[in-house]
């Protein structure tokens, strides 16, 4: 090979998780563009303006939205807001605000108790949250059930149908509560799933929304979209003391303007599930792989032998193994997977199950 002639593409071996992706070119050269000249501070800003709107303009309707620079600062203030700290969230015990967060709820919450359902896939089960909605309600010696937050998609990849999240909703609604989902792979649900943002989130009953971008192509950027407005100017106080109101918000809110212009997160999304579906599809005609769950998104869970995953792990690919039972693995696919990442990795498989 001569010197002038570029190396070719290195097989991407990490599948650990979607955060492992770096940044989509348009969202660095809009991060550029925010860093020329000069703006207003604290959200004031052209980037901010433009975000709003394309925002609106994405969920069909007028939102309030707040930059923020996690999806765990996210989940936490948007159910501060939503929970006083007498109250309690009711979510699946597998979530991630139940399980990843740290105590960021109970934290931000002042204390409200988060109250895990079970359910298939993650999905918290209807009937569970009927019961739950309505136990100890009024009762001054119980925290009060205040909230139900969904995962979209869930922790083992699954996603809630259109009629799932009605239904959920619709308990919620007749027992009081309010509606949060957490969309840190909001894009990828709504990619696969063929329905409009607006039908997933506020026409549904979804009263915030924890929207997801870091893990698609933005660099540090994720937001809280408010559809029931009468909560942004307890959020936006709260955003403030967390420490989330950014003095140069702009660098937040370009990320979040060119994620959304031209459909670049469906896009990337789309590719993401393409990719796991791929792979999924690959693991499925090995003997040695089984996979527990329909690959809905970008996630899948496989289990293999102990010392296939051994010597994968040898041969440099990185994923989670050591985190539910023994010999399952979870793999995820972003938008900078390859089909050559992809099919890189079912080789080795192949020739590791032989």
């Amino acid at each position: 090979m001569s010197s002038t002639t570029p190396a070719p593409p290195a097989t991407q071996r990490i599948f650990t998780s979607d955060n492992t992706a770096g940044a989509s070119p348009e969202i660095v050269r809009a991060v550029a563009d925010a860093a020329r000249g000069q703006d207003l501070p604290y959200g004031a800003d052209r980037h901010t303006a433009g975000a709003r709107a394309r925002f609106a303009e994405v969920f069909g309707r007028d939102v309030d939205v707040l930059p923020v620079s996690t999806g765990s600062a996210a989940n936490a203030l948007s159910l501060a807001a939503l929970t006083p700290p007498w109250g309690s969230v009711l979510c699946h015990r597998d979530s991630h605000v139940n399980t990843d967060e740290c105590g960021a709820p109970e934290f931000f919450t002042g204390g409200a108790k988060l109250v895990p359902l079970s359910g298939d896939d993650a999905k918290i089960d209807v009937e569970q949250l009927r019961v739950a909605a309505h136990r100890r309600a009024g009762d001054v010696h119980s925290a009060q059930p205040s909230v139900v937050s969904i995962t979209q998609a869930t922790e083992t990849g699954a996603l809630y149908s259109l009629d799932e999240i009605r239904g959920l909703s619709q308990v919620a609604k007749e027992a009081g509560l309010r509606v949060h989902m957490d969309g840190a792979r909001f894009a990828n649900a709504v990619a696969a799933l063929g329905c409009t943002p607006a039908e997933l989130t506020w026409q549904a009953g979804v009263d915030v929304l924890s929207f997801g971008a870091t893990k698609n192509g933005a660099m540090t950027a994720d937001a809280v979209v408010v559809f029931d407005r009468a909560l942004t100017p307890e959020l936006s106080f709260r955003a403030k003391r967390a420490g989330q109101l950014t003095s140069k918000a702009r660098f937040l809110s370009a990320q979040l303007d060119a994620y959304l212009t031209d459909g670049l997160w469906l896009r990337n999304a789309a590719h993401a599930n393409v990719m796991a579906t791929r792979l999924g599809n690959g693991l499925k005609a090995l003997p040695g792989a089984r996979l527990l769950h329909a690959v809905d998104a970008n996630m899948l869970f496989c289990r293999l032998p102990q010392p296939v995953i051994d010597q994968l792990l040898a041969e440099g690919f990185a994923f989670y193994h050591d985190r539910w039972e023994p010999g399952v693995c979870r793999f995820v696919t972003s938008f900078s997977t390859t089909e050559h990442d992809v099919d890189a990795f079912l080789e080795a498989v192949r020739r590791l199950t032989a």
